[in-house]
């Protein structure tokens, strides 16, 4: 393996782009599919993005889990194709090309031409292309962009063709008009979630208007509310609420008869004279704190919630913050003050009233049109319980006229309001002008005619459109539809057949969306898309549906190279009938690009033309995974189309993630800055970091994530440092064997690690063992959430416990034969969880493993050509366990340390670790012993399995859960409880359950507290416990006058260890340590050095040597002064070893010349110790000096004359003496 650089030094993201290199270089992507191409398919769909913006956070999650799950699945022995997909068609692109030449109107495109209007969009729409494959190949996805889809293409067009072909067939497919959210901005209807996308607080203006009943006695109106004026002119019937109770009402000052709903009597103005006020209308045009109808204070997933706006306008129901005098309930002492009852009704008895217009734009309607309706959908928590309908205008009132045949279902609607948002011809007093524009002139002439009541404003939160920033309007336009509502049974089975993560998901917001699935509006009037293959007869009686581009070429003569609107609008069929009906022309309108993208899993393989073979092996597809919004989109589009096909769902297994929002909380907005730039990021902390911060969030489970910078650099700290860092201690402690001189590092084979007898070997191993076990066991649930926390623990365990604590093994100190066994096991266990994390941090494991792989026998040229790991090795659940607890156990004994001050530099005599479990006991009393009380710094460890002898239980009542079961006997059984002895306590926690006054008790009923019983006669300073439910930890904090020696050489160890960080120096790096007394009484640190001698060396990896013994020719590393440690002041030193000579011994080789001598000694001082040592171990303890000048050859003998360093001729000396 090649040395590796220390943590700091290491760039994660320079390191990603060497193995971006290395990707290219191999080809490994392209390998991996070729090695593969053999195994089971695994088919993964790729929702297509528009390529006319540049990728979010929100593609890179959605990116980073498909990849995860990908890359996964190739590892456990599938073929995942993944090829990348663009939507390319739709208002995104048309909106860019309208702002690039000033396009206005419908009429602007007609004029320009639509060929060159679609080539303009056509040359946009691959703009960004090179960017997204920049962007997702730099975060680490493997993804074909070479053999990419576009839904522009020919063979993606054509399939699309027969989807629409086959629904016709099945009798799924009809003309007629549907009301949806229009962007009179962009002259088209928008999808109910792009409709829900951009909301602006804005003033709207709310009236009351009457309605006078034809033949009415009393001369009586009908009253109606309304917030959107425009729509009045084309009003064809008012709606009550059958059950609701209706009044006639007599104003007392006017004499005006109103009809309203007796619960909406107070919204009524009293109508007390008032001058300057015509016709008996009042202004209260001030600001109102009412809502429209049937609007809820909380803003609905679906702006086509029937029950949630008013005709024409789109889905007010936000919060509204303004005010409106009149609309808010007046006192009921001045309503009866103005108004006198005179009579009472239910709606029903409404039903069929006929009703003067007020306007008379629709005369032609008049035997079937103003009349009074009934339909549930009318509420009474606003208004005055009459709604006026205009169909054209409002889903509910085109649904209620058509189910009343005010209107007929199908057939040409009068829509009053052009593609421009203008009033058309027919209304004749506003004609040509904008339906907002036109609100006032409206109300005026309404205040003319005397036929207004009320008139406010009121602000509400209105929907505006996110490309044009134009107020939407409710508009009916007429379309082809699918006939989703007679699938919605097969919809609902079929949704059962599919698995989310989260299920959450499925089982409420996608269950509930498929349970009120109206008809699918699939045709747009646009000119930049895939256009209905449909062609009609002139007097409409043929109608031919093209499934081909071969039965198109066949029908029409033509040779087909394209299937745009500019290349095929002009193509005539011949009407199969003869020459005398004429040709066949095709309709206008193209597909929503949501049906395109509905077609993906037929259309990306050309199915049914190409890829029979697997796309009927492999259907529905293996996985799909996209963000929340889509559960509106692509997955109910998948589900339409495969269900009204196949009769199946389109996916097996979904994954739904939640929304990437700004660190505030906001949306991410390019304009206003408010988020870093995920190249930024990356650039910074590498796409690794990137894609596990996140992975292992919120927004995986399909929740908002507040994107923080920050989190991506606590990643890299959190989890690739300390990864890096033992993979580091791996390769620095191999490295240093062959600079001793030993053989190089060979990993032991696995099967021989399974039976190191060192507990944390055995630990470690199994830990393994049971990483692999879970992911594997929750990546086949797609779990992505629960996979990544486990991971990071399991990093966490192998460089806090297994390298933390097998420092010693791993550095040498305990014999070579156990720090190659130490080695060993880290590397297998690195090896191990890199392929585990493949799938989630592909840059760094290909790192390690590149580097790694030179000592062993993996033949793979990359990781992710290598098998998943099988979970089939031994697991030691005990063990596992034990390690746990010994966490727990040194956790809660640092915290007891904490709130006393004392140190862990400070020994402490005794520690007692109380459980029941017998086993546990042995293990940390045996083979875990020497690890807690080392890391503890605590001389003596007692077991102790009497639970009582340390505590003191008390049972209580948990009252959350029983209170609402045992209703009045809780008091008594609650005493009971209370009252239980520690011998009916204990037998409840082995029996699980216990009756107390007829009620059985289970162990989540009650809770066992255990307090701490501190032996007699100390105090809490003296003896101290911390427990966490499960195990008790008592510590002896008396001070030990045995342990003050031990306590000095601990803070004598920290200030070395303080040193070498400070000097540099690397855990492998050999010095030697000098230790100088400053005291004048050096009694007390002469102690320690001779009494801790064995502790001083085992931690430092060296001997303490003194000050005395530090030759002239020494080169000092690093020196520091310490004054007042624990009672005493000294001087460290760091050196780098060096030779040292027993002079009278060179001195005796010469016969005493001291000059020769000197020579040897200059000459030894200037060879490379390395090198030194290294002929010495040749030469079995000698060598002969016979090449210095003038000098006479003299034989040397290792550790006689010469000492490879000061520490072993001390040694020396030291034996010599004793």
């Amino acid at each position: 393996m090649e040395d590796v650089c220390e943590g700091k030094d290491f760039s994660f993201p320079k390191n990603e782009e060497k193995i971006l290199h290395l990707w290219s270089e191999i080809k490994a992507f392209e390998t991996q599919l070729a090695r593969t191409k053999d195994y089971p398919e695994y088919i993964f769909y790729d929702g297509p993005p528009f390529a006319t913006g540049l990728p979010h956070y929100g593609h890179i999650l959605a990116g980073t889990i498909k990849d995860i799950v990908t890359r996964y699945h190739t590892m456990t022995g599938h073929h995942v194709t993944r090829r990348f997909g663009w939507d390319c068609h739709g208002l995104p692109v048309e909106n860019e090309i309208d702002k690039k030449l000033g396009i206005k109107r419908r009429e602007d495109v007609l004029k320009f031409g639509i060929d060159k209007y679609n080539e303009e969009c056509r040359s946009i729409v691959t703009r960004y292309v090179e960017e997204w494959e920049k962007i997702v190949t730099r975060t680490g996805r493997w993804i074909d962009f070479k053999d990419d889809y576009k839904t522009m293409d020919l063979k993606f067009m054509e399939s699309v063709w027969w989807v629409f072909a086959q629904l016709f067939e099945r009798g799924l497919v009809y003309k007629g008009f549907k009301v949806m959210p229009y962007s009179t901005g962009c002259k088209t209807p928008l999808s109910n979630f792009e409709a829900s996308q951009e909301y602006r607080d804005v003033p709207d203006p709310e009236i009351m208007v009457t309605f006078p009943i034809v033949g009415d006695p009393h001369n009586a109106a009908l009253v109606a509310w309304t917030t959107t004026p425009w729509t009045l002119p084309s009003n064809l019937a008012l709606c009550v609420n059958a059950n609701f109770t209706y009044v006639k009402v007599s104003n007392k000052y006017s004499g005006k008869i109103f009809v309203v709903a007796e619960s909406r009597l107070s919204g009524l103005p009293s109508l007390k004279p008032k001058t300057n006020v015509a016709n008996g209308s009042v202004d209260t045009s001030k600001k109102s704190n009412s809502k429209s109808k049937g609007s809820s204070d909380e803003k609905k997933d679906n702006v086509d919630d029937k029950s949630s706006k008013s005709k024409g306008s789109v889905d007010t129901s936000k919060k509204s913050n303004s005010k409106s005098k009149g609309s808010s309930a007046e006192k009921k002492d001045n309503i009866d003050d103005s108004y006198e009852v005179l009579e009472r009704f239910l709606g029903a008895s409404l039903v069929g009233v006929k009703y003067e217009p007020l306007f008379n734009y629709f005369p032609e309607l008049s035997d079937v049109a103003f009349r009074v309706v009934a339909d549930n959908y009318v509420t009474d928590d606003s208004g005055t319980g009459i709604v006026h309908c205009a169909p054209a205008f409002g889903e509910d009132d085109y649904r209620v006229c058509s189910e009343n045949e005010i209107i007929r279902k199908g057939e040409n609607l009068i829509v009053a309001v052009d593609d421009d948002g203008c009033f058309t011809e027919k209304i004749t007093d506003f004609s040509g002008c904008y339906v907002k524009d036109a609100d006032k002139d409206i109300i005026e002439s309404v205040k003319v005619k005397g036929r207004l009541v009320k008139t406010g404003t009121f602000t509400h939160s209105y929907p505006f459109c996110p490309r044009s920033k134009t107020p939407l309007i409710y508009r009916a336009v007429p379309s082809w539809f699918v006939r989703v509502e007679q699938l919605k049974d097969q919809l609902l089975e079929n949704n059962k057949q599919t698995y989310w993560v989260p299920d959450f998901v499925k089982e409420k917001r996608f269950h509930n969306w498929l349970e009120n699935a109206r008809d699918w509006a699939i045709s747009r009037s646009r000119f930049w898309g895939t256009p209905l293959p449909l062609w009609i007869s002139e007097d409409g009686e043929e109608i031919i549906v093209m499934d081909s581009i071969q039965k198109f070429e066949k029908l029409s003569g033509v040779k087909i190279f394209d299937l745009h609107r500019h290349n095929i609008d002009h193509i005539t069929i011949p009407s199969s009938r003869g020459p005398e009906f004429g040709v066949l022309h095709r309709v206008d309108d193209v597909f929503d690009c949501w049906f395109e993208s509905g077609s993906m899993p037929y259309a990306y393989i050309h199915y049914p033309f190409e890829n029979v073979e697997l796309f009927e092996k492999n259907f529905p597809g293996h996985f799909v995974a996209e963000g929340l919004d889509q559960t509106r989109g692509w997955f109910y589009t998948l589900m339409v189309l495969s269900t009204a096909l196949f009769g199946k769902p389109a996916f097996r297994n979904l994954i739904c993630n939640g929304l990437v929002l700004a660190e505030d909380g906001k949306k991410m907005s390019k304009s206003l800055q408010n988020y870093p730039s995920p190249m930024g990021v990356i650039d910074d902390y590498g796409a690794d970091a990137l894609r596990l911060y996140l992975i292992n969030s919120p927004v995986v489970r399909a929740e908002p994530l507040r994107f923080k910078r920050e989190g991506v650099y606590g990643v890299v700290k959190d989890v690739f440092l300390p990864w890096y860092n033992a993979y580091r201690f791996l390769v620095q402690n191999a490295k240093r064997l062959e600079v001793e001189g030993s053989a190089p590092f060979v990993p032991i084979d696995p099967t021989t690690l399974q039976k190191s007898s060192n507990v944390l070997d055995q630990w470690i191993n199994s830990a393994t063992e049971s990483l692999v076990y879970f992911v594997r066991q929750e990546m086949s649930g797609y779990r992505l959430y629960t996979v990544v926390p486990y991971l990071l623990k399991f990093l966490d365990n192998l460089t806090n416990i297994y390298v933390r604590f097998n420092r010693k093994r791993l550095k040498g100190r305990t014999g070579e034969e156990d720090c190659r066994t130490a080695l060993s096991t880290l590397f297998n266990v690195l090896v191990l969880s890199c392929k585990v994390m493949a799938p989630f941090t592909p840059f760094f494991t290909e790192v390690l493993y590149q580097n790694m792989r030179k000592v062993s026998n993996e033949a793979e040229e990359s990781i992710h050509y290598c098998t998943f790991p099988l979970a089939g090795g031994e697991r030691d659940e005990r063990i596992e366990k034990s390690v746990t607890r010994m966490m727990t156990i040194i956790d809660l004994a640092r915290n007891i340390r904490e709130r006393h001050n004392k140190p862990l530099k400070t020994p402490l005599r005794e520690m007692v670790i109380v459980h029941p479990d017998s086993d546990f006991l042995d293990d940390i009393a045996g083979k875990l012993r020497e690890y807690v009380l080392e890391e503890l710094n605590v001389r003596s460890l007692v077991p102790c399995n009497d639970t009582l002898k340390y505590a003191s239980l008390q049972a209580e009542p948990d009252f959350s859960v029983l209170g609402r079961r045992l209703g009045k006997d809780m008091g008594k059984v609650a005493a009971a409880v209370k009252r239980m002895t520690h011998e009916e306590i204990l037998a409840f926690e082995k029996d699980g359950k216990v009756t107390i006054h007829g009620h059985c008790l289970q162990l989540s009923d009650i809770k066992v507290v255990r307090d701490f019983k501190r032996p007699v006669g100390t105090t809490e300073k003296e003896i101290d416990a911390k427990g966490d439910g499960d195990v008790l930890v008592i510590l002896d904090l008396r001070p030990d006058e045995s342990l003050f020696e031990a306590g000095i050489a601990r803070e004598i160890v920290n200030r070395i260890q303080k040193l070498r960080k400070k000097t540099a120096l690397e855990p492998t790096d050999a010095v030697e340590v000098f230790f100088e007394s400053l005291d004048q009484d050096q009694s007390i640190s002469q102690r320690v050095l001779q009494s801790q001698e064995l502790y001083i060396r085992d931690a430092i990896g060296s001997q303490l040597l003194p000050s005395s013994v530090l030759p002239p020719y020494a080169v000092i590393l690093g020196e520091e002064t310490f004054h007042g440690i624990s009672g005493i002041s000294f001087v460290i030193r760091l050196s780098r070893p060096t030779v040292a000579f027993n002079s009278r011994e060179v001195l005796a080789l010469y016969s005493g010349n001291t000059k020769l001598a000197g020579g040897l000694q200059t000459y030894l001082l200037s060879r490379d110790l390395a090198n030194l040592k290294s002929q010495f171990q040749r030469g079995n303890g000698k060598i002969t000096v016979d090449s210095i000048e003038n000098v006479p050859a003299v034989d040397l003998v290792l550790g006689k004359q010469v000492f490879l360093t000061v520490g072993d001729f001390y040694s020396s000396t030291r034996s010599e003496e004793n």
